[in-house]
């Protein structure tokens, strides 16, 4: 019989230097901590502008990583960094392009002098083009990649956090290039360079819609979609105490079920699920009917069933969730915050098993 038991993290022993960035670079580095990595964060001895010398008590994308003080615009400071990378494995770096090389520490020059290290670079527009100096923020990316239009109710676009761009794209882009670039180093023996920005990594984000579009599955006009809230069994319903469910029964037997829950399976045909010429009517059928019930009334009555029907929750409530516990999504020391969302398993004879 198979057993699993944890192993150590996979990337313990290797060290990540992170030049100081706000936003997806030190989310990437504080990815690569708790994948194992010793992170040590380079920031400047004085503050320059938003966030570099704040002292924040609950910082989570920086709690735990090394913090050094370095000027590198000084030869001392520069030579402190070649002193930190002669021993490290990864270089993040979120500038904008050519400040490094401006820094005397362009790509081709740190390889060079630290043959086994991974540079990886994350701009906000990319290297090349009229916004390449500009600066920018997780709105604007999505703004030129074609996304925030889409995203919001009909008669105006919404930013939906800075999950997307930042995180969603640009970070996690980044991350699976440094990462690629570690498995390659460890068949050939040399480091490398990969670069990427939030731009591209948003783009990137978003082949399934252009296919969508190309089919002519897919209208450039919000809430007109199957995704978009457009569809009455995919979008957001208030219910009787202001607060919200989630409802996502795209298949016609979630579908079947949803109607089942709500008591419409004698008003609606689930037959004519995608009947866009229906949605209309189906969806006022719906939202009269969750405004008759509490959210988590109508969460506890779908609770047992594939009705794809879910409580909105907010951060706090996420946190203390009993199937995100169950999970162990989340910690709760010293305060609420996600907890390690990846697990690395194996067998006692060392194999992983299969799911």
């Amino acid at each position: 019989m198979n057993t699993k038991h944890a192993m150590p993290r996979p990337l313990a022993g290797l060290t990540v230097v992170e030049l100081h960035a706000i936003g997806p670079v030190p989310f990437a580095g504080q990815l690569l901590r708790g994948l194992g990595a010793e992170v040590v964060r380079v920031s400047p001895p004085q503050d320059p502008g938003l966030g570099v010398a704040v002292d924040r008590k609950h910082d989570v994308l920086n709690a735990g990583k090394q913090p050094r003080l370095l000027d590198l615009k000084q030869p001392d400071g520069l030579a402190s960094l070649h002193e930190l990378l002669a021993g490290a494995d990864v270089l993040l770096e979120g500038f904008r392009p050519g400040v490094l090389e401006r820094l005397g520490l362009s790509p081709d020059a740190l390889i060079e002098r630290h043959p086994r290290l991974v540079v990886g670079r994350l701009s906000g527009w990319g290297a090349r083009g009229a916004l390449a100096p500009r600066a920018g923020h997780d709105i604007n990316y999505l703004a030129i990649a074609g996304v925030l239009e889409a995203v919001g109710k009909r008669d105006e676009p919404l930013p939906p956090l800075n999950l997307v761009a930042d995180f969603g794209g640009g970070a996690m882009h980044l991350l699976v290039g440094v990462l690629a670039r570690l498995v390659r180093r460890g068949i050939t023996g040399r480091g490398g360079v990969v670069e990427t920005s939030i731009l591209a990594g948003t783009v990137g984000l978003t082949g399934m819609f252009y296919g969508l579009i190309a089919d002519g599955l897919w209208s450039l006009a919000r809430e007109a979609n199957l995704l978009d809230g457009g569809a009455p069994f995919y979008r957001t319903y208030r219910c009787a105490d202001g607060r919200f469910v989630a409802v996502g029964a795209l298949e016609p037997k979630f579908y079947r079920e949803l109607l089942e829950v709500t008591g419409l399976a004698g008003e609606l045909d689930a037959a004519a699920q995608y009947r866009r010429e229906q949605w209309p009517d189906a969806a006022e059928r719906f939202a009269r009917r969750f405004a008759e019930r509490t959210r988590d009334d109508w969460a506890q009555r779908a609770e047992s069933r594939d009705a794809c029907l879910t409580p909105v929750l907010d951060f706090a409530e996420a946190a203390v969730h009993p199937h995100n516990r169950a999970n162990e999504l989340f910690a709760s020391e010293p305060f609420d915050q996600p907890g390690q969302v990846l697990r690395f398993l194996e067998s006692d004879n060392g194999a992983v098993p299969g799911h």
